[in-house]
């Protein structure tokens, strides 16, 4: 990475229907934005121009043909979509979702290709995307069969030093114990440990576990899957090394603020562990595609079909995925430096689990 260029930023227009042109214009139209990145946009410039007169802004952009034209200072945008494209604000229609399907697919062949450095993505809207071609829940299991290169992907929502990793993403309800199993839950705990590590150079990061049941399942009168899954993948988790602890009862362990002990938290479903960080943090949280070799963010909302072009939308979590985006692209690239020519182990590292009680599930009863 040279330090005098700017990091470049690819962010894919989303739905054109929801509120994804209305965040971006927002952000940059702040110039201190382009002080830390070039963005380039790929999409729509009659859809941008569509949403920028609907809104009444005068965030000005650069039309490119590809992302080598991309000028600093500029926020740039790549043509990816028929000039024939209808926008229709606040509506959910499948030419909106092959708009923004395209955008997607043009934006990770850059990536790979080497022409960005990182990815931020604006809200799709999952029904309307859906085709032969995108036949996926969302865009963490798009980009693991796009551009995993054989890597499993980890769904991570962040704020600050708050991170919720989620065992199970997109899934029914009534199809997560079953997957609740000892090789998931070690290979996402070990997933998240590394992310940590790469993403966030954390050295020794401690992970909180959450139960699947209520109250930890009460020793098995609410359900055994923390008895017989979940405690005995922690022990073998510590024993290998990783710094686990849990299983916690999800009520007590947000409401009485234990997350704040933790580097990260490892959710067994979807809304176990987003509606808690949302609930603290829904204006500045953030989406990130953990486990794969690209860097891909996201604001921690939806298309917001109900507000778009009303020029209410708030931006923040937007401008903090493109933030977080830049962190773990820097953090990567100086956890490979610091590692590129190692020294031989001189010492016998012994950890020390003394605090471990204080930290277990000893108060997962209301």
């Amino acid at each position: 990475m040279s330090d005098k260029r700017n990091i470049r930023v690819g962010i894919t227009q989303g739905d054109t229907n929801g509120i994804g042109y209305e965040i971006i214009f927002k952000t940059f139209d702040n110039p201190e934005m382009f002080e830390i990145c070039t963005p380039i946009i790929y999409g729509s410039p009659k859809a941008a121009a569509y949403h920028r007169k609907a809104l009444e802004m005068e965030t000005p952009y650069n039309a490119i043909d590809h992302a080598g034209e991309a000028q600093n200072g500029k926020l740039n945008i790549i043509n990816c979509n028929s000039d024939d494209l209808h926008i229709e604000l606040g509506c959910s229609d499948p030419e909106a979702g092959k708009a923004a399907f395209e955008a997607l697919e043009a934006a990770v062949k850059d990536y790979q290709e080497g022409k960005i450095d990182v990815i931020v993505t604006c809200p799709i809207d999952k029904s309307a995307i859906q085709s032969e071609k995108f036949n996926f829940p969302g865009h963490t299991e798009y980009l693991q069969e796009r551009s995993g290169e054989g890597c499993k992907s980890l769904m991570l929502l962040c704020s600050g030093d708050l991170r919720v990793a989620v065992a199970t993403s997109h899934m029914a309800l009534r199809d997560i114990p079953a997957a609740i199993t000892p090789e998931l839950l070690e290979e996402k705990i070990t997933l998240l440990n590394d992310c940590l590590k790469v993403n966030f150079n954390i050295d020794a990061p401690k992970i909180a576990v959450l139960s699947l049941n209520p109250h930890a399942g009460d020793n098995g009168l609410l359900g055994t899957e923390e008895v017989e899954i979940i405690s005995p993948t922690i022990r073998k988790m510590n024993d290998s090394g990783i710094f686990c602890y849990g299983p916690f009862a999800v009520d007590g362990f947000m409401g009485s603020m234990k997350y704040e002990r933790f580097d990260a938290i490892l959710a067994m479903y979807h809304d176990q562990g987003l509606a808690p960080l949302k609930a603290i943090a829904m204006n500045d949280g953030v989406n990130f595609t953990a486990g794969l070799p690209i860097i891909r963010t996201s604001p921690a909302h939806g298309v917001a079909f109900d507000i778009a072009g009303k020029g209410v939308a708030d931006e923040s979590s937007f401008r903090q995925a493109i933030y977080t985006a830049i962190d773990i692209f820097r953090n990567r690239h100086m956890y490979e430096q610091a590692r590129r020519f190692p020294l031989k182990k001189l010492y016998f590292e012994k950890r020390d689990d003394s605090n471990r009680l204080n930290l277990q599930a000893n108060d997962n009863n209301d």
